[in-house]
């Protein structure tokens, strides 16, 4: 009998699976593990997509209706147009200006904290680490303290608008601290109240934007110093060319080359080769420029087309003025278009988000436009430092380092301390170098505690050209050609910015040598005692109502050989300013429309040129291949225009891109020749190539037409040519690619804001001066026989919120190359408004 006390357990059935069911098991789950991931994934991005998409329609604007703001003495009426563009008007100058802060703020409040951020060396503090060589360089720099300078000795009336400004901006920050843009939102951090040194700061990036050449030099230095050659490194640096066209208004005859002016060479240039030895260690100045926000495409340089042309010369009898400014190139745009109105002021054009004024356009009499002017206002020193924390200074005594105390805040880490060291020059900038360890310092006149003048108001208010003039005059940096029209059909040019005076009888040299330059920047009176010299007003180069009734610049040479002062060693490129006076030189009868087509001409001189010298080297190569030879056929029967089908224009760039290593590497090395980077580089390579130097042409080829063909097809390969070169459409691989600033750390926001790669006409010896994110930053044409007709039109558009209307709707027109009218009077504005809002005391 069963014993009852007895405990049963039910014994545990253990199945055996086959080795090979395990096995059919593992895809499946591998299977639903990567779909599991994936619907994660998706759920995530949607999550993102629709939290972003909250955000940013949670910070669009009011723009219609009252809104009470404390502050206002009177109503302010902002009228938005059909493209967003604020049409601001109000009773008094206070309120006009702290309208405009509160408008802008609407519009662009985080782009203008970033901007304000990159001026002062303060992106590590909300983005991380990767951004501290970037505020260290800012911080050496000093651009923190010279804008609390520059603010500091304002006139009262200057400052009292900036500070009208800075309470506009800090209202709408306080107004809105529960719907900031998104950006504020996905970093987690609110913006500090503004002020009117940020609006100075935010001023003097563009001072280093368009005045900052000083890696050019270093890495100019190192090269000349590896060549040991003056004659290759005149061949390798020209100053100006015989494709110049100085701003005169006298006839040039582009067919006559003209010799370098010896009032170009800067006191103690010319002997540099025997200064001294090759530096011990160079720096990277491609990365340099990225990091100082300059563009490091070859040939992108900073700069403009502007040109003016008389009555006599157009359809209506009345002038025109066209102004296209290049840039870098970013989501949102650099300018902000703005109209202001109050009694005795009237101005529209383009703003800076985060400073007051308009930078560039017209007002009720003039009109004007800016390119930048390329003069040296920068030179570096090598110190001398005893050690103990002295230098010694130009009348070689020994004093002490100045030091200025910076703390960088890094998000996610510890703060990073950094001692800058001031000498007489300026700042020492070895904190920003990775591989140079002689003390250098630079010297600049933004650092000059004599120039503080910011005139912009009064190039706003002015009416006729002794006003504006007069207004030029105080104008300290950047150094720009300005063109110049009004109501009473004069039109005139003028360089501005303070430039530094050089005379070899007049200075001393430094104790030590040079780096670049062998003096100092002063005129000499008596052993001890030095003042600094700046080059007349008067005597920099103008015209007004020149004879020829046409003026034109875009960054070359505007000197001639008789100007009695030298404004610098290196110019933009030729090709640009000598294609407008082609295209509009002795014209009658011209309209806006002409002027468009010319800021949007992709016709190359210089590429055509050397595309047909390429297919002359293929053709007397004996051992060249048919491909070759389809090759040569398509750059001989090109038309010399750089459009998004042309498979000569690939054909061509991509030639020239691997011309230079050729050319270069075996004087100088692969790495040296890398760091090349010249104003009138592209001048240079035409005339190395057109002359064919035999002291350039490489020992492992027998002539240049063996050296030209092996660049064809170099080039071919390195962009990856079809088998049919026909096939090779410009605009397949030639892009434009606009992205927001922190696509690179949150993709989400690129794919939402960025325009994605575009097919891009042009190059950078085109009118339509381009590169991937570079290019015309807004193009603007004044008419004066009708100026509500008057055009204007930035990249992508007023909002920096991608789900505002006015996020991109002026892309069409840019990309196209169209333009649209920007309303002026009353009447033009109330036809063109689309919405009104009233901001009341």
């Amino acid at each position: 009998m069963p014993n009852d006390n007895v405990s049963h357990q039910t014994p545990t059935l253990i199945v055996a699976l086959p080795p090979h069911s395990r096995k059919r098991r593992w895809p499946r789950i591998l299977l639903w593990s990567f779909a599991g991931l994936l619907v994660l994934i998706l759920v995530t991005v949607a999550a993102g997509l629709f939290w972003l998409r909250f955000a940013a329609t949670a910070a669009l604007p009011v723009l219609d209706g009252d809104l009470h703001l404390a502050g206002l003495s009177a109503p302010v009426i902002v009228c938005r147009d059909a493209h967003g563009v604020p049409h601001i008007e109000a009773v008094t100058e206070e309120d006009l200006f702290f309208a405009q802060g509160y408008v802008t703020a609407q519009d662009r409040l985080w782009q203008m904290d970033l901007f304000r951020r990159n001026a002062t060396g303060e992106l590590a503090e909300v983005i991380g680490s990767s951004m501290v060589r970037h505020d260290r360089a800012q911080r050496v720099l000093q651009f923190r303290n010279t804008a609390r300078r520059i603010y500091a000795n304002q006139p009262p009336a200057d400052r009292a608008r900036l500070d009208a400004y800075a309470r506009g901006v800090n209202l709408f920050i306080a107004q809105h601290q529960a719907s900031l843009p998104p950006e504020f939102r996905l970093l987690g951090y609110r913006p500090q109240p503004w002020s009117g040194v940020d609006s100075v700061s935010i001023g003097l990036t563009i001072v280093q934007m368009l005045d900052t050449h000083w890696e050019t030099k270093l890495s100019r230095e190192a090269i000349a110093a590896h060549l040991q050659n003056p004659k290759l490194e005149a061949d390798l640096y020209p100053v100006g060319s015989w494709r110049d066209h100085p701003p005169t208004g006298v006839l040039a005859n582009p067919g006559q080359p003209h010799p370098r002016p010896a009032s170009a060479t800067k006191a103690g240039d010319e002997d540099r080769s025997q200064a001294s030895a090759a530096p011990s260690a160079y720096e990277d100045t491609l990365a340099l420029r990225a990091l100082l926000g300059l563009p490091a495409c070859s040939g992108c340089v900073p700069g403009s087309n502007n040109w003016v042309i008389a009555g006599s010369h157009t359809a209506s009898g009345k002038p025109l003025l066209s102004n296209d400014m290049h840039l870098g190139l970013t989501e949102p745009n650099i300018w902000y278009m703005a109209d202001l109105k109050t009694a005795g002021y009237h101005a529209t054009g383009v703003t800076l988000p985060g400073m007051p004024y308009v930078i560039a356009g017209h007002n009720e009499h003039v009109a004007w436009g800016f390119t930048a002017l390329y003069a040296d206002v920068q030179d570096l020193y090598i110190e001398q430092l005893d050690g103990r924390g002295n230098y010694r200074d130009i009348d070689t005594d020994w004093k002490p380092l100045q030091l200025d105390h910076e703390i960088i805040k890094v998000r996610g880490g510890k703060d990073v301390t950094l001692d800058v060291q001031l000498t007489e020059h300026g700042p020492m900038l070895n904190p920003i170098f990775t591989k140079e360890t002689r003390p250098i310092s630079l010297k600049w006149t933004l650092y000059d505690p004599a120039l503080n003048s910011l005139p912009l108001y009064q190039l706003n208010v002015a009416s006729n050209w002794e006003e504006f003039s007069a207004a030029l005059a105080t104008w300290s940096w950047p150094t720009q050609n300005v063109v110049y029209s009004d109501d009473q059909g004069h039109i005139a040019y003028h360089a501005i910015g303070k430039v530094a005076v050089w005379h070899a009888s007049s200075v001393q040299p430094l104790p030590q040598g040079p780096l670049v330059s062998r003096f100092e920047w002063y005129k000499f009176v008596d052993a001890h005692h030095f003042l600094e010299a700046y080059i007349p007003f008067d005597d920099l180069p103008n015209a007004l109502d020149p004879p020829s009734g046409f003026l034109a610049t875009a960054n070359s040479r505007v000197t001639t050989d008789k100007q009695h002062y030298p404004l610098t060693l290196e110019w933009a490129d030729p090709y640009r300013v000598e294609r407008i006076y082609k295209l509009l030189e002795g014209r009658d009868h011209l309209t806006p429309a002409d002027l468009l087509a010319v800021q949007t001409d992709v016709y190359s001189e210089v590429d055509q040129e050397l595309a047909h010298r390429f297919a002359y080297a293929i053709d007397h190569t004996p051992d060249a291949d048919a491909r070759l030879r389809q090759a040569a056929t398509l750059l001989r029967d090109w038309d010399g225009r750089l459009t998004t089908d042309s498979a000569a224009a690939s054909i061509v760039t991509q030639t020239r891109r691997a011309l230079w290593p050729l050319i270069l590497e075996p004087k100088i090395g692969a790495e040296l020749a890398a760091q090349y980077h010249w104003g009138e580089s592209n001048f240079a390579e035409e005339e190395i190539v057109m002359h064919a130097s035999p002291d350039w042409l490489p020992p492992s080829y027998k002539n240049w037409d063996e050296l030209l063909t092996d660049a064809v097809r170099q080039g071919m390969k390195n962009g990856k040519a079809p088998s049919d070169l026909s096939r090779w459409s410009y605009g397949s691989w030639h892009v434009i690619d606009i992205e927001h600033p922190l696509a690179v750390f949150l993709p989400l926001i690129g794919r939402a804001a960025g325009t994605g790669e575009q097919p891009l006409s042009g190059d950078t010896t085109t009118v339509k001066q381009v590169g991937r994110a570079f290019g015309p930053s807004q193009r603007f044409t004044m008419d004066w026989s009708s100026i509500d007709g008057s055009t204007e039109n930035i990249v992508l558009g007023e909002s920096g919120n991608p789900y505002s209307p006015y996020f991109r709707d002026q892309w069409n027109d840019w990309y196209g190359g169209t333009t649209f009218a920007l309303p002026f009077t009353p009447s033009a504005v109330a036809a063109q408004t689309r919405h009104t809002l009233r901001l009341l005391p």
